[in-house]
């Protein structure tokens, strides 16, 4: 049997994640307006450790030029300095919608051929 290298199953989980970091930051933003810090925590919270603010800023910077989202300086609750939120925007919007329409047949597909048979009859 082959042994895989060390690391093998944080890089797959990175590079899966990576096809859908920008619909999970858009679905996070919908909820509310985020700060960048904020939406690390909260993808942590949601089992996606892996992402690191130093990986979400230049997403944010991408996803606001293409008017995805819009960013504001606000006040920190903490006293801080101002820190840079970012919202949804229409175009965001309809881009999460469509993503979450095209996630729905994607996902079920791949859990078919890897696990054989129908989502409900994977094999223990």
């Amino acid at each position: 049997m082959t042994k895989a290298p060390p690391g093998t199953g944080d890089q797959r989980r990175s590079q899966l994640l990576r096809g859908v970091l920008d619909l999970c930051l858009l679905a996070l933003i919908e909820e509310r307006p985020r700060y960048g810090y904020e939406l690390v925590e909260a993808l942590a919270a949601s089992g996606l450790e892996l992402v690191s603010e130093g990986s979400i800023y230049p997403l944010l910077a991408r996803m606001e030029r293409a008017a995805l989202i819009d960013a504001y300086r606000a006040p920190s609750a903490a006293g801080g300095a101002p820190r840079k939120y970012y919202r949804l925007t229409g175009a965001g919007q309809a881009e999460l919608t469509a993503g979450r329409h095209a996630w729905r047949g994607f996902a079920p597909a791949v859990s078919r051929t890897l696990h054989g048979g129908t989502e409900g009859e994977r094999a223990s």
